[in-house]
């Protein structure tokens, strides 16, 4: 039987941050992150690059993280990302268009993986483009009925539509979202006077998920199962940035979760992976091995 990878879909990019640049995109971060519970071989990115000196660069990068990756070449640039900091170390982000990762194709390649998957992360950004729309769409159709589905919602600029979600949330069974974003959320799909709890409870039944992940910052976070939920503080760290921090909380909760953790547990394991790679720089930083017990 074909290996049951854990994928990270979407924009593989390079941050371009104030100190240099850094391989990004939440799908590589995700799949990263992941893998340091599953095992590397067990996670895969799938996107696609240019022919460019920065594709290059990106394999050189997922190899040096010895993450596996599924990275057709199409004719359009390797995606870049300037990112700004605030004093915080919260970033601001200009997103470059029509690039590679706009421009998944659906090969077979692609497509085996797609039906051997064992939990698939997806986003909004890199629907922006009708073709990778497709794709994600098409693979996330080809996925097996055990498949973890997760929408990790990813709001980025201008880059999404109310149609866009609607389609993604009737494709996921797991929904990762933030605060502000939930707000956002809220406003587009006419959601008034509900608290924020009520509002993760209205759409985790409408969508009938499985869980619905809420991330508030320093606020704490909030895993919704249905008649359960659980809360974490969020701990107090000395912040170098917050870039992937929220795909770090991500890929190491579905880790968690994929390993038989349960839900409580897996939410504590995310909390402290995020925190940690807060006080880091970059998306994909070495993990402190207690991390991992």
């Amino acid at each position: 039987m074909d290996k049951r990878y854990v994928v990270g879909l979407g924009e593989v990019l390079w941050d371009v941050l104030p100190e240099g640049k850094k391989l990004g995109g939440a799908p590589a971060n995700f799949a990263y992150h992941a893998g340091q519970f599953l095992g590397m071989d067990n996670t895969i990115a799938v996107s696609a690059l240019g022919s460019d000196k920065l594709a290059d660069e990106t394999i050189e990068a997922l190899n040096e993280h010895q993450l596996n990756y599924m990275l057709p070449r199409v004719p359009y640039p390797t995606g870049t990302v300037q990112v700004q900091l605030d004093e915080q170390g919260v970033p601001t982000y200009d997103i470059k268009e029509n690039v590679a990762w706009d421009n998944i194709p659906f090969d077979n390649d692609i497509a085996k993986i797609a039906c051997n998957c064992r939990a698939v992360c997806f986003g909004s950004l890199a629907q922006r483009n009708v073709v990778s729309r497709e794709t994600i769409k098409k693979f996330l159709e080809a996925t097996p009925a055990d498949c973890m589905k997760i929408f990790d919602i990813n709001l980025r600029q201008q880059f999404y539509t109310k149609e866009v979600i609607c389609q993604s949330l009737k494709h996921c069974n797991v929904l990762k979202i933030n605060d502000e974003e939930l707000v956002l959320i809220g406003r587009m799909f006419d959601y008034p006077g509900l608290d924020m709890e009520n509002k993760c409870w209205l759409i985790l039944g409408k969508y009938d998920l499985d869980m619905l992940v809420l991330t508030c910052g320093t606020n704490g976070s909030y895993v919704f199962t249905p008649g359960q939920m659980s809360f974490q503080e969020t701990p107090d760290v000395k912040v170098a940035d917050t870039v992937g921090a929220g795909d770090s909380f991500t890929g190491s909760f579905v880790g968690s979760i994929l390993n038989g953790k349960s839900v409580p547990e897996a939410h504590h394991t995310a909390v402290q992976v995020s925190a940690y790679v807060c006080t880091q720089n970059g998306a994909m930083p070495e993990y402190d091995k207690e991390l991992l017990k």
